[in-house]
C-alpha cells in the first residue's frame, strides 16, 4: 500500500474513497453537519497508519477489512457494535480494537478525528503460538488496563513518527523492527489468544543447546528480517521453549540478544565510517534496526562508554 491524502465534503466522493482503500462500505450522514472528510494515510512496511476526521455523524456498514484495526480517539466519539459484546464507545484519549481482521463492522463515527493503525494478523504469529496451533487473534477490543491502553498509544505515535520519516521507513531492518514492536505491544496490552505459559516440554527443550543453535542462527542472520517464529523453527522447539531458555541461561531474551549483535554491527560501522561518505548517525542506526535514535544512543553509551556520535568522528 501507498501513503495517501483525501479531502472531500461529498458524501458519494468519500464513500467511494472508503471502497478503494478499506473495504466495501455503505455509509450515511446521521447528523446535521455538511460532510466533510480528511483522511491522510503513512505506511511503513506492511502497518498502515491513518489520520481521519469525520466532520460529520457517518454511519457505516462495512465488510471484513482482511486486517486487524486498532483506533485512537482525538476528539469526538466512535460508538462501534461488537458481535461478542454490543456496541461500545471510544472516546478522547482511548486506544482500543476497531474490529478484527475477518468480522464486518458497524457503528456510527461522531464528528471525530482520529487515528487508525491497521496490520495483518499474520505479525502476531511471528511473534507467539496459540493453541493447537491454531492463529493467534485479539481476543477483546479494549486494552487489559489503562496502563497497558497507555503503553499501546505511545508506541503507536512513535511509529508513527518512523513512518513519517523517509530514511527510516526505507530501511528493511527498521520496517521489520517496527512490525515486531507493534506486535509485541498489541501481545502485552490487549486480550489475544496467545499462549504465555511454557509447558512440561517447553522446559524440557530450555537447554543451553538450544541457546548455542538460536545464537549461530541470529549470527547468520544479522541483517535479515528475523521474528521468534522464525528462531523456533530453526532450532526445533517451541517460541516459549527458546525464550525460556534464553532467560534461564543468558537472563535476556532472543530479540534482546539480536538487538546486542546489531548494536556491536552498528559499532563497527560507525568505527569505519569515513569523511563525506554520507553515512549518519541515524542512518547507520537504522540500518541496524534501531527506530529511536535516542534509545539507540543511549544503548550505544552503556555497551561502549561514549556516544555513537564520538565514534563516528574519530
Amino acid at each position: 500500500m501507498e501513503s495517501l491524502n483525501f479531502e472531500s465534503d461529498d458524501l458519494a466522493a468519500t464513500e467511494e474513497f472508503l471502497n478503494n482503500a478499506y473495504t466495501r462500505v455503505q455509509i450515511g450522514n446521521h447528523g446535521q453537519h455538511q460532510v466533510r472528510t480528511r483522511i491522510r494515510r503513512e505506511v511503513l512496511g506492511s502497518i498502515n497508519f491513518d489520520q481521519l476526521e469525520m466532520g460529520f455523524d457517518m454511519a457505516y456498514d462495512a465488510d471484513p477489512l482482511g486486517r486487524v484495526c486498532l483506533v485512537t480517539v482525538h476528539s469526538g466519539r466512535i460508538e462501534e457494535n461488537y458481535h461478542d459484546y454490543g456496541t461500545d464507545t471510544f472516546t478522547p484519549g482511548q486506544t482500543g480494537l476497531l474490529t478484527p481482521h475477518d468480522l464486518p463492522y458497524s457503528g456510527v463515527i461522531r464528528t471525530s478525528r482520529y487515528d487508525i493503525t491497521m496490520f495483518d494478523p499474520a505479525i502476531l504469529n511471528r511473534m507467539a503460538t496459540a493453541a493447537g496451533g491454531d492463529r493467534v487473534r485479539v481476543a477483546g477490543h479494549r486494552p487489559v488496563s489503562v496502563a497497558a491502553g497507555q503503553r499501546l498509544r505511545r508506541v503507536i505515535i512513535h511509529l508513527q513518527q518512523i513512518a513519517a520519516d523517509p530514511d527510516a521507513a526505507n530501511s528493511p531492518l527498521t520496517v521489520t523492527s517496527a512490525s515486531d514492536y507493534l506486535a509485541a505491544t498489541v501481545l502485552a496490552t490487549m486480550p489475544t489468544t496467545a499462549e504465555h505459559e511454557p509447558n512440561a516440554t517447553d522446559r524440557h527443550d530450555a537447554h543451553p543447546h538450544t541457546v548455542r543453535r538460536a545464537i549461530a542462527y541470529l549470527e547468520s542472520h544479522l541483517g535479515d528480517r528475523v521474528a521468534i517464529a522464525d528462531v523456533a523453527a530453526a532450532t526445533f522447539v517451541t517460541p516459549r521453549a527458546l525464550q525460556l531458555a534464553f532467560r534461564r541461561h543468558l537472563n535476556t531474551t532472543p530479540l534482546e540478544y539480536l538487538q546486542q549483535l546489531r548494536l556491536a554491527a552498528a559499532h563497527e560501522q560507525l568505527g569505519a565510517a569515513g569523511p563525506g561518505d554520507g553515512r549518519t548517525v541515524a542512518s547507520i542506526a537504522y540500518r541496524w534496526g534501531f527506530t529511536h535514535p535516542g534509545r539507540f544512543a543511549t544503548a550505544y553509551r552503556q555497551r561502549y562508554g561514549r556516544s555513537p556520535s564520538q565514534t563516528l568522528r574519530e
